[in-house]
């Protein structure tokens, strides 16, 4: 009998000696592994990056809120105030206004890239040699603020103190003695010569000519033309053979525009680009407009790109409105509020 209280039993599961492990880790059968796929969500941006073109993606006014990772959103609410922006406000925000009424909705202002290639949102004069003005040529002159008219050059006057003054002898009679940047060239426009914040001279339907800042380059998101506001602040999108190129622009073209509400608004429009801010309305919302400086009740009655159309209550008249424009309420206020922030932080 053992000394020991228990009796030792003979172990029935031995260690594999090396032999075994060799011979089992050359089994090929041993080698083969379980696969595993893991995927991995693209964000929405790389997602619309790598999808064709769709007529949607053109002519979308939802897709700046997916569309890029950059966009900065300001919309105005209640509890705008409040610093401690978490995750639990922001869906209290989202219940609320999924509780309003789609036409009283708040719209949302962004400020996205407007295009992606450097052709499509310069805004730098290009450095080429400038066209000749020579005696004889059919141009389009100023006659008055807003009347631009063709003519031709039958002089050219130099001044004392070297400046050069154009004679022009309206084709509607009337001659009229005018500087450099008071007229422009009767041909269209070579595309190389174009920048945003060019200075243009605009023809109507009517034959009527205009002058305004060139604004947008054709890209896919205005579908391919140019955008020109003319100096009272009207929006139009036009075609290459629609404008032309006034011959002498002065260094700071804002200086050439006579209203200081538009000149502040192009400043400022010039300044962000090419992050324009944009309201974000659809067919059907109402909203307040200005119109001869006063807000009336308005309705957007279609979207097209930057620009929109309103329908104003009371008169039944309507109007092609920028979708960044000061005379929009909500605008108005976002920009005064930007204004105090900038000035704020040029004071640190």
């Amino acid at each position: 009998m053992s000394d020991s209280p228990c009796e030792s039993v003979p172990s029935t599961s031995e260690s594999p000696n090396k032999e075994t492990q060799l011979k089992d880790s050359c089994d090929p059968l041993s080698l083969i592994k379980n696969a595993v796929v893991v995927l991995t969500r693209l964000p929405d941006y790389k997602i619309s990056a790598l999808r064709p073109p769709t007529p949607q993606q053109f002519y979308s006014e939802d897709d700046s809120h997916s569309s890029s990772d950059s966009d900065m959103l300001w919309e105005q609410d209640d509890d705008s105030s409040d610093s401690d922006f978490s995750l639990s406000n922001k869906r209290k925000t989202q219940k609320k206004n999924s509780s309003r009424n789609d036409n009283e909705q708040a719209p949302i202002i962004v400020s996205s890239a407007f295009a992606h290639c450097s052709t499509e949102t310069t805004k730098v004069r290009p450095n080429l040699p400038e066209k000749e003005v020579a005696v004889g040529m059919m141009i389009l002159a100023k006659r008055k603020t807003m009347k631009w008219q063709r003519g031709k050059i039958v002089d050219i006057v130099t001044k004392e103190d070297g400046r050069l003054k154009y004679k022009v002898c309206f084709e509607q009679k009337g001659r009229s003695l005018v500087s450099g940047h008071h007229i422009a060239f009767d041909t269209i426009p070579d595309l190389e010569q174009l920048y945003v914040g060019a200075r243009v001279v605009v023809r109507f339907p009517d034959h009527k000519f205009r002058p305004g800042v060139l604004s947008e380059l054709p890209s896919r998101k205005n579908r391919l033309r140019f955008l020109v506001f003319i100096d009272d602040h009207t929006p139009l999108y036009l075609g290459l053979p629609s404008f032309h190129l006034v011959c002498r622009p002065l260094d700071d073209i804002l200086e050439d525009i006579p209203d200081d509400t538009h000149k502040a608004f192009m400043a400022r429009y010039l300044k962000d680009w090419p992050y324009p801010h944009l309201t974000q309305f659809k067919a059907g919302q109402m909203l307040n407009v200005q119109l001869n400086g006063v807000y009336q009740r308005s309705e957007v009655q279609a979207v097209d790109c930057s620009v929109m159309q309103v329908l104003f209550q009371d008169t039944q008249v309507r109007e092609w409105i920028h979708r960044g424009s000061i005379r929009l309420q909500h605008m108005a206020r976002f920009l005064d509020i930007n204004t105090v922030e900038e000035q704020d932080y040029d004071s640190d």
